[in-house]
């Protein structure tokens, strides 16, 4: 057994989450016996038989879980029925939830919101930008799946702009603009092998 349950233990949205202890060394990680992690609702929220690990305040519930090399840290929050596995880093305010998948290499960090059924492997798969025309909040583009998380928001660029609109027009204008900068530059990527194969320059 790699780490156990302490009886330090809060809610989270709702969810009774018990912080982690590691019960073995984990040198590549540094990670030592003894050392505090993060929380989680349950033991199988992280694979005792990989090198995975959830430090700081990350969170990690549901049916989620956590495998592989992979790290959760920060205040990241993994839930739902999402997979981080691999050697896959989320961290940050960053959060993974619904049937999304982080795997591979990806890094998920900052305030990025990864959901719904997208599957992050490269670290170009998700985009994030922040909404510097009025609430200053940080927003989310995940290619796998063409989604667009703002907010309470989720759904594809056809879906935003309209919102965004109803909004108001400085907001819609906006909004509009990201949504044709990035599908500008997924038809660019297209045309020359793809996101993952060739490198931004």
């Amino acid at each position: 057994m790699k780490f156990e349950l302490t009886a330090e233990c809060k809610v989270v949205l709702g969810e009774r989450l018990f912080r982690i202890r590691a019960l073995e060394s984990n040198v590549s990680l540094g990670v030592k016996v003894g050392d505090i992690g993060g929380w989680l609702e349950k033991k199988t929220n992280l694979d005792e038989f990989s090198d995975a690990w959830v430090a700081g305040n990350a969170c990690v519930y549901g049916d989620a879980c956590v495998s592989g090399d992979a790290w959760v840290s920060g205040d990241a929050r993994v839930y739902g029925n999402a997979r981080v596995s691999g050697d896959a880093w989320v961290a940050g305010n960053a959060w993974v939830s619904g049937n999304a998948c982080v795997a591979g290499n990806a890094c998920v960090a900052g305030n990025a919101q990864v959901s719904g059924n997208a599957w992050v492997s490269c670290d170009k798969d998700v985009l994030c930008f922040k909404n510097t025309w009025s609430s200053g909040r940080w927003f989310t583009y995940t290619r796998s799946n063409k989604k667009w998380r703002v907010g309470c928001f989720y759904g594809t660029g056809g879906e935003l702009i309209k919102k965004a609109y109803a909004d108001g027009e400085v907001s819609g204008k906006c909004y509009e603009a990201t949504v044709r900068y990035v599908e500008a530059v997924e038809k660019a990527q297209k045309e020359n092998r793809g996101l993952c194969s060739s490198g931004l320059t």
